[in-house]
């Protein structure tokens, strides 16, 4: 598959910190690229001109295997 996923980061964090990057990671954790974007729409750009469909978070928390955790970036 071609699809990669828009993370927020830090992961582990507490539900009122803030998120302060967003990487692109393969379904397995794997990264695509080893940079951190600044805003999630950046990722999402540098996905695209990767040739991969990226998926956005819904949830604070993710979990990559949740469907209902992601929807497609528009």
């Amino acid at each position: 598959m071609n699809h990669v996923y828009v993370e927020p980061q830090p992961s582990a964090r507490l539900e009122s910190a803030p998120i302060t990057f967003y990487v692109l990671q393969h379904i397995n954790g794997q990264f695509v690229t080893n940079l951190r974007y600044r805003t999630e729409k950046e990722a999402v750009d540098v996905a695209r001109k990767l040739g991969f469909t990226p998926w956005v978070a819904r949830v604070r928390i993710t979990n990559r295997r949740n469907p209902e955790h992601w929807r497609f970036a528009e």
